[in-house]
């Protein structure tokens, strides 16, 4: 049986009718996963399909949860020798919604330590390499759940999304990344990085398969009080009115402009409507404000692995802080280096000049987002300002890897839901595009991504 180049409803409809069994589909990507994980490195967890007795709409059929998500009785390690051996006693409510709709988990997948990176270099357990070019970073820090999904090793994946974690990944190796409003998704069971920017989402080979799972997994959870009942209903939105943000579309490389802007000739011959902003007014300061509060938000939310709450217990001579630097000594060096600006940052008289000033700044970042959102459907950018560097580059030049987030932190800033589809290719590799809508917009976000998606054609699935 070969399932490459299904989608994950059109897997469904087949198990639905008989065609093809839960049992068949879910050994399929298990044995496409053992054999090719030692290359693509997508699993830090692979788990071998039991037989499916499920009858919810989901089939039985596994699914790959990023391994920051936590999944009752299954190591959750958020890809660091931190937390090696933890095995969260209950289920994310993300993960639980799924089981509920009988769904069942193929694997953990590999990511940037504690989500910290957009490359999928910073794992401990080794980089994952992206399935077009394996000499290439798949984009982080979503990094294995997307690389699975492109590599056939799993038909759909759970990642998270903080900064671009979920959109990157999905432009760096031709699938979609869906990052729901923020509160759209129960943060519950998700391994906190930086609370306030994180969501979880959805990577996918369309964007109807995105729909599929966002639906499952959406809606208000009492464990989580940012969260909230987003409308699910489907939207038309007829000819979509886009404003393409000129200022963020410069900020990409040429091999990307180029490829973007052909998507845009495309969709204007489909009947969407195109507008132009050349400046954005608070564009300078969007990459700043968000790493100084997810910087910030870190060293706060790590301060718990001092191997006394969690972490590795030691046998350390001396006093508790000899303890405490000899338990941290598990993090790798980037997740170190954050927690150290982020330390920095929240110290005595360095809190009101950097903290509440990118707090305030964020404020006017969602109120330029909101004024010019008017009488539009949606923002369209590119998702990735370059196209994939080599494995090892990005760690060698931190600027470069911490640039490369300039066009994905603006929804994570607004709280917004934002979709990155494959719009075109530029030699061997894909360029993403990235719709972007106002907080709560996730349907019709998802109706103005599913019609680029069949009018652009990039990618075609069964």
């Amino acid at each position: 049986m070969n399932l490459k180049g299904r989608s994950f409803l059109t897997i469904l409809r087949d198990v639905e009718r008989g065609s093809i069994s839960p049992d068949d589909v879910n050994e399929y990507y298990y044995r496409n996963a053992l054999a090719l994980n030692n290359t693509i490195n997508a699993y830090i967890t692979l788990i071998k399909p039991q037989q499916s007795s499920s009858d919810g709409p989901l089939r039985g059929i596994g699914i790959a949860v990023k391994d920051n998500i936590s999944t009752r009785g299954i190591r959750t390690t958020c890809a660091s020798r931190m937390l090696e051996n933890y095995v969260p006693p209950y289920d994310a409510t993300a993960v639980e919604r799924l089981k509920n709709n009988g769904g069942s988990i193929l694997g953990k997948t590999n990511m940037d330590e504690f989500a910290m990176g957009s490359s999928g270099e910073n794992s401990a357990f080794g980089p994952t390499r992206n399935p077009i070019n394996t000499d290439y970073v798949p984009g982080g820090s979503s990094s294995g759940s997307a690389a699975a999904v492109a590599a056939e090793m799993a038909p759909i994946a759970l990642g998270s999304d903080t900064g671009g974690s979920i959109r990157a990944p999905a432009s760096f190796t031709g699938t979609v990344g869906f990052k729901p409003s923020y509160g759209a998704v129960s943060r519950y069971g998700l391994i906190a990085y930086a609370n306030s920017l994180e969501v979880i989402g959805v990577i996918s080979k369309t964007v109807k398969d995105a729909e599929l799972l966002f639906k499952m997994i959406a809606g208000r959870d009492l464990r989580d009080s940012t969260s909230f009942n987003v409308d699910l209903t489907s939207r038309d939105v007829g000819r979509p009115r886009i404003l393409v943000l000129r200022s963020f579309v410069r900020m990409a490389d040429e091999r990307v402009q180029k490829v973007f802007y052909d998507s845009i000739s495309k969709l204007e011959r489909a009947g969407f409507i195109f507008d132009y902003l050349d400046e954005f007014r608070e564009i300078d300061y969007v990459l700043s404000s968000y790493y100084t509060i997810a910087c910030a938000e870190a060293s706060t939310n790590l301060s718990r692995y001092d191997g006394i709450r969690y972490g590795p217990r030691l046998d350390v001579a001396g006093n508790w802080r000899s303890y405490i630097e000899a338990a941290r000594g598990f993090f790798g060096s980037e997740v170190k280096a954050r927690i150290m600006m982020g330390t920095f940052i929240l110290s005595a008289g360095y809190y009101e000049t950097y903290y509440l000033k990118a707090l305030q700044i964020r404020k006017e970042i969602r109120a330029e987002f909101e004024r010019i959102m008017k009488g539009y459907d949606a923002v369209y950018i590119p998702t990735m300002p370059v196209l994939p560097w080599k494995i090892g580059e990005g760690i060698r030049d931190p600027k470069m890897a911490y640039a490369a987030d300039v066009l994905t932190v603006l929804p994570n800033l607004t709280g917004s839901p934002a979709i990155s589809i494959p719009v075109g290719k530029s030699g061997e590799f894909f360029v993403g595009g990235q719709f972007i809508g106002l907080r709560g917009d996730d349907m019709k976000i998802i109706s103005i991504a599913s019609e680029a998606e069949n009018a652009l054609e990039v990618v075609r699935h069964e």
